[in-house]
């Protein structure tokens, strides 16, 4: 399942300069992205337990149902296969905003911020091909539930949860305070 995907080593991550005499103004993007980021991050977690547990055959639809209703970003996905199936959206989406708008302004602060633009948007490539896999990955094991199928769909969901939540923290790190100093929100 995790064949042909070019992880990209997170010690080869380009240095994040300084910026020096940053104000809480200039802060507060930074903290708005590590908010929406923290979304994706409880989701992530309350996936990867319903993941376990119905592999562990634990759960019915209904605690299912129950237990999503709550999550902030898919309270209306009650579904397991619709709920992880839109969490990948949201998280394809968000990294498409920043692709696109974010990143190209990001990159004309300087050569050290054209490195961490780019890293970053390799970073989004692996992110977005691992999502892809455990859509098809849990579409399968909704239609022939198996130990094989359960095996696949845990199998891409830690490596999307490894690669995720190490992007999701370098990205508040690279370009948190970014966002404020160059006033690019």
């Amino acid at each position: 399942m995790l064949l042909n995907i070019n992880f990209l080593d997170d010690a080869t991550r380009p240095p994040v300069p300084e910026l020096p005499g940053l104000t809480e103004e200039q802060r507060a993007p930074g903290h708005h992205l590590r908010m929406i980021h923290d979304h994706l991050r409880d989701n992530m977690v309350t996936l990867g337990k319903l993941i376990e547990r119905a592999n562990a055959r634990q759960v019915t639809a209904a605690d299912i149902a129950a237990e999503t209703n709550e999550m902030a970003m898919v309270a209306n996905y009650r579904r397991f296969g619709n709920l992880c199936g839109r969490h990948c959206g949201i998280v394809n989406t968000h990294h498409t905003i920043e692709d696109h708008h974010l990143f190209p302004v990001l990159a004309q602060q300087g050569p050290a911020f054209k490195a961490i633009a780019e890293r970053l948007t390799a970073e989004h490539v692996v992110v977005h091909e691992l999502l892809e896999r455990l859509v098809n990955a849990l579409n399968a094991l909704a239609a022939e539930p198996s130990e094989t199928r359960f095996h696949d769909a845990r199998e891409l969901y830690h490596a999307l949860e490894r690669v995720l939540l190490s992007h999701l923290g370098w990205e508040e790190e690279a370009m948190g305070d970014a966002l404020g100093y160059f006033e690019i929100m």
